[in-house]
């Protein structure tokens, strides 16, 4: 899989120095800067520490599953147009070398729910969308409203069962229903119900 993340930093070029410094801890496979300058910085078939704690479907250790891209944002600025024209030709490379599906490039906070809000309100999650490189769902097809069932569909479709329910409800909407806000209602259900049954997570997943 492919988790997207922003730095959360100002400065690209500290944030790129300080994923690839010993102290931080951290590491991802590639940067992307806002003016689209990609760099890489760890083998895709390499294990990289950009997930944390979290999980997605039955992966457990999303570090050793995943490929982790970092985006230069602060994380409440949009996203610039070469940045995401460079992410999306990044990606597009990347799903096609690996064999990704599009439901399966998530976001930091679709596997760390409550943890992490990266890439955040102001992903342009619609975009990837519009191009297969991601998955977002905005319109109700079907008409299953039963608020009893929005959190096993969330599991279904690859949301941890151990994040509380304020976190997942937060989570979800980041991605689907970016904006939204009050609590559970009956669009919710019905886009997670529509979620779960066009994406379930497949448990015969590829080692991406």
């Amino acid at each position: 899989m492919v988790v997207i993340h922003y730095t959360a930093m100002a400065d690209h070029a500290a944030a790129r120095d300080w994923l690839c410094h010993a102290d931080a801890q951290v590491s991802a496979h590639y940067i992307i800067s806002a003016r689209g300058e990609v760099d890489q910085l760890v083998d895709e078939d390499a294990r990289a520490w950009h997930a944390g704690a979290g999980r997605w479907g039955d992966v457990e250790d999303v570090n050793s599953r995943s490929i982790g891209i970092e985006l230069s944002n602060i994380g409440t600025a949009p996203f610039a147009a070469a940045q995401m024209d460079a992410l999306e030709a990044l990606l597009a490379g990347i799903v096609a070398r690996w064999d990704i599906p599009p439901q399966r490039v998530i976001g930091h906070s679709d596997m760390a729910p409550g943890r992490k809000i990266d890439p955040g309100a102001r992903f342009d999650w619609a975009r990837l969308a519009r191009g297969g490189l991601s998955i977002q769902l905005t319109h109700i097809d079907g008409q299953n409203t039963d608020p009893a069932r929005f959190f096993d569909d969330l599991r279904v479709a690859g949301y941890t069962a151990d994040a509380d329910h304020a976190a997942l409800l937060s989570a979800f909407r980041l991605r689907h229903r970016q904006g939204a806000t009050g609590p559970l209602d009956a669009f919710d259900c019905a886009l997670a119900a529509q979620l779960a049954q066009r994406f379930p997570v497949d448990q015969t997943v590829s080692s991406a």
